[in-house]
Parts: structure tokens; sequence; C-alpha cells
């Protein structure tokens, strides 16, 4: 029983860990919010840029897998090219030595021991998140809790395998390591990528460093292993992307296989000529040493090397030898943009389905120039055009939904939240216009239908409605695109001089049907279509209305 009861306060240990780590990682992320969006704006074709960005992402995150799945989810949607992904790749591999440093605090000192200090944190992190009221506050208690249940796991860990430190069955595992660098590599990479975290994976073999049950040969080989499994979970998230994702992908995994043979090849030949150091203990401030070193060397060695990296990718990832020109529709290449694996980091996803969302919004605006044409020169052509833009409108509607349904789900901060759900009712707003577009030439193809002309001086009324309808829907996409209160106040003024307009010619042109100077089904199409623009105009003021409310 005894031994039941360690295993289980080893998993349990296991457990508090990885939540820890999570939740900390999880307060970082809505603690930085927009900043995390300002380090990819950052980004430029600038290599070394991209590694520091790459750095700084993994470092809030806790997360290289995390942080190169996003990549790939950029590259496959078109936002980054591979030479910039080269560079993030890099920087996550730096990045994600953060956690090791965290894990080894305990050998800092007596007054760093998570037993001393982890209990402390979980008090006022819960403390905070109970009685403060400020959302910001409140993830900084977050950040608290789980810095000490990450503690507190390493602790229990650590506890369950201090009774059995000297026994023989962990000396000759790790010494079947040590004496076989492939086996000890290999051991690495299928740990990290059973639990899809190299940062765990460090974070364990810290813990048993911790308990003086690991040399330095076991060690290093399967750290070298440990980089190489983190790669399994971007090439996992590559399957069923475009090819340029799928080389991201692949550039991660040669960066971390070349680096590893690199530097296992160089510690192998160390080992032979220092067989006492390969066969002594090894602390967990040692392998973060030996973690750091590693990533920032493997960097220096191949970033000159980085066009090469991408030229290699090439070699593994083919392009089909005749490739079919295509035509690509907005719909899907929306469909590519809104990429699953963007939703790793809420930042980037929101940023990213607002631009989807202001290409819904153009794509509407289109549609209402093109069946204000339609009725007003009864073109049957841009009528059955606007059908077709309308049946795109509703899918990009329903895709955008769904997105935004997942992004809800995730870790946002206050001001996130409210901005997914000014996108869900603005997307909402934008297919009522295509709505009242499709109504506009089902209008047009009744005129045509039962050859239907308006008086010159109904024309022109139309075309003045129709143009200041357009010129609000134009401003309310801006707005939304720009986060510009100019362009709201234009949808203001675009709005009420619509309304001004609807009522002006309502009565106008009831006046005409009393003189009997129209007919009544020209009258009745006339009125419709201007109740139609109206509506348009009220929907474009909401749309303004969500981007005031987020200033």
């Amino acid at each position: 029983m005894e031994a039941v009861g360690v295993l289980f306060q080893f998993i349990g240990g296991l457990g508090m860990f990885l939540y820890g780590m999570n939740a900390m990682a999880d307060g970082l992320q809505k603690s930085a919010g927009s900043r995390m969006q300002q380090l990819l704006e950052v980004l430029t074709s600038n290599k070394l840029l991209g590694i520091l960005v790459g750095a700084g992402i993994t470092a809030i995150i806790q997360s290289s897998s995390a942080t190169t799945v996003m990549v790939v989810g950029f590259v496959n949607a078109g936002i980054i090219n591979l030479g910039q992904a080269v560079g993030i790749i890099m920087g996550a591999n730096i990045g994600t030595t953060v956690t090791s440093w965290i894990v080894s605090m305990s050998e800092w000192g007596e007054m760093l021991k998570p037993e001393f200090f982890a209990p402390l944190l979980v008090g006022i992190g819960a403390a905070v998140i109970m009685f403060a009221k400020d959302s910001r506050k409140k993830q900084i208690g977050e950040i608290f809790i789980g810095f000490g249940l990450l503690f507190i796991g390493l602790d229990f860990m650590s506890s369950a395998i201090k009774p059995y430190r000297d026994a023989p069955i962990f000396a000759q595992a790790f010494s079947v390591l040590g004496r076989n660098p492939l086996l000890g590599i290999l051991t690495g990479a299928v740990v990290t990528a059973i639990i899809q975290s190299s940062s765990a994976s460090v974070g364990i073999l810290q813990t048993l460093a911790l308990n003086g049950v690991v040399n330095w040969q076991s060690a290093i080989f399967i750290t070298l292993g440990q980089n190489i499994g983190t790669c399994v979970t971007a090439l996992l998230s590559s399957v069923g992307a475009h090819r340029t994702a799928k080389r991201a992908a692949v550039i991660h995994l040669l960066f971390n296989c070349i680096g590893a043979v690199i530097f296992g090849i160089l510690m192998f030949i160390l080992f032979q000529f220092r067989p006492q150091l390969a066969a002594s203990p090894i602390n967990s401030v040692e392998i973060s040493i030996f973690h750091t070193i590693f990533n920032i060397a493997n960097t220096i060695i191949l970033f000159p090397f980085t066009n090469y990296l991408v030229k290699l990718s090439y070699v593994f990832v083919k392009e089909p030898k005749e490739e079919k020109e295509q035509v690509v529709d907005v719909e899907s290449e929306m469909m590519r943009h809104l990429d699953s694996r963007i939703l790793e980091n809420p930042s980037f996803a929101i940023e990213h389905v607002e631009n989807e969302v202001v290409r819904m919004g153009q794509t509407a605006l289109m549609n209402l120039k093109i069946s204000g044409e339609a009725i007003l020169k009864n073109n049957q052509f841009e009528a059955e055009e606007v059908l077709k833009n309308e049946e795109t409108i509703n899918h990009m509607e329903r895709m955008l939904t769904d997105y935004l349904v997942k992004v809800s789900n995730l870790s946002l901060n206050e001001e996130q939240h409210l901005l997914v759900k000014n996108l869900l009712y603005t997307i909402s707003d934008i297919e009522r216009i295509g709505d009242h577009c499709k109504n506009l030439a089902e209008l047009a193809e009744a005129k045509i239908k039962n050859n239907i002309q308006f008086s010159a001086e109904a024309q022109r009324e139309m075309e003045g409605i129709i143009m200041a309808a357009v010129d609000s829907v134009d401003h309310a996409v801006k707005a939304r695109e720009a986060h510009d209160m100019y362009e709201v106040r234009q949808v203001v003024q675009c709005e009420e001089q619509v309304d001004s307009l609807e009522e002006d010619l309502r009565e106008r042109h009831v006046e005409r049907l009393s003189k009997n100077l129209c007919t009544t089904e020209t009258g009745v199409i006339f009125l419709d279509a201007i109740s139609n623009l109206e509506r348009v105009s009220d929907h474009a003021h909401n749309i303004a209305g969500y981007v005031r409310d987020e200033m």
C-alpha cells in the first residue's frame, strides 16, 4: 500500500505542477492582453526581431509547442511568411527555458524552497481573486495561485521520489540511458511528445535531479530529446494545412534535430574524456544552465543559415509538379484565415477574426452597391449577382460565428470579452445588411419582370438615398477596421441623413401617387426600396455604436 500511496502522491504532484503551470500561463496571457498583439506587430522582415518576439511570447504562455502551433497557424493564414516564422521558432526555444529556471529556484537558497513560500502565494492569490473587483487584480491572483500550485506540485513529486533515491533501479536506468545517447534522446523525445510540453518534461527531469538520481550524461541526452519531442505538436497541427504551414513545422523539427546532433556529438566526446563528469549527479540548476546554453547557442549557430533551413523544408514538403490555377473566392480565403491553431493565443485570434469581420463588411458593402445599380438600371445580371453574394455572406456569418464562439471560450480579459461580444453583434448586423440587399435585388427583378421604370424625379431621389446608405455602411466598416471615432461620427451623420431622406421621399411619393403621376405597383416598389435602405443605415449605425462602446 505504501508504494501505491507514493505513486498517488507523485501523480497528484505532477497534476498540480501541470495545472499550476497552465494557470500561471493563463493569468500572464490575460494580463499581457494587447501587448502580445503588439509583439506580433513589431515583427517585420527582420529575423532578429522575430527571435525576440518568439522568446517573449513563449515566456508569457510558457509553451514553445503552443507558440510553434500558432506560427503554423499564422503561416497557414498568410499572416507571416516562412522567413519570419523561422525567427519566431528559434525564439520560442529560448523562451521555453524560463520554466526550467522557475523549477530550479528551489536550489537557489532556503528562502526560495517551494515548501517555504508556495502556500503563501496560493493564499495571497485566492484572497485577491475573492476580494478584488478589478479584473486585472484578479488576473494577478491567478498568476500567484498558478505559481504556488506549480511549486507545491514539485514538492509533492520530490517528496514521493525521495525515499527511493538510493534505489538501484534509478541508478541502473540512468546508467543505461547514459551509455546509449540515442536511447536517452529517444526517451526525452517520446516523453515530451506524450505530454505535449517540453517545459513540463524538463520540469519532471529536474524533479528527479533534485533528489540526486540523475547523472550528467543521461540528463544531457534526455534534454536534447525533449527539444525534439516538442516538435511533434506542431507537426500534428500542420496535418491538413497548406504546404507552407507544413514547411514551418518541418523547420521547427530541423532546427531542433540539427542542434541535438551538434550538441550530442560534442557532449559525447566530452564525456569520453571526462567519464567522472558523465557519471556524477546533476542538479536542477545545472539542467537549466545546459538547457539555456543549448537553445541560445543553437540559435546563434543556425541563425545565419535561416534561408537554407527554408530551402531544406522545400525538400521535405515538395511543390506539386503541376498545379492547376484555381480562383480563390472570399469564402474559401476566410476559411483558411480562421485557423484553429491561432486560438492558442486569444489576442492574436481576436485580432485576426476582427480582420475577417471587416472582410465580411466589405463584401456586404460591395453587394449594397451592386443592388443599388440593379434597381436603378433594371439590370438582371447584377440582381442575380447580389443573390449569389448573399449566399456567400450567409456562409461567412456562420463561419465567423462558430469561430467567435470558440474564441469566447478562451481565457479572455474584460476588454476582450466586450470585443468578442461586439463582433458577434456586428456580423449579425452585416448579415442583415446582406438580407436588405437581397430584398433590393428582388425588387429590381420585379421591376424587370413587370417592365417598370421610375420617373426621372423618383430616379434622382433613389440615387440620393442609395448613395447616403452606401456612405453609412462604408464609414461603419472603416470605423470597425481602424477603431476611428471620426468614422463613427460620419456614420451617425449619414444615418440621420438617410432617416430624413426616407421620411421626405415617402411623403413625396405618396403625393405623386395621389396625383396619379405613377402607378400603385411602381409606388410599392419605390417605398419598399427606400424602407430597406433606411434599415441598412440603421444596421450601419449599430456597427459604429459597438466601436464607440469599445473606445
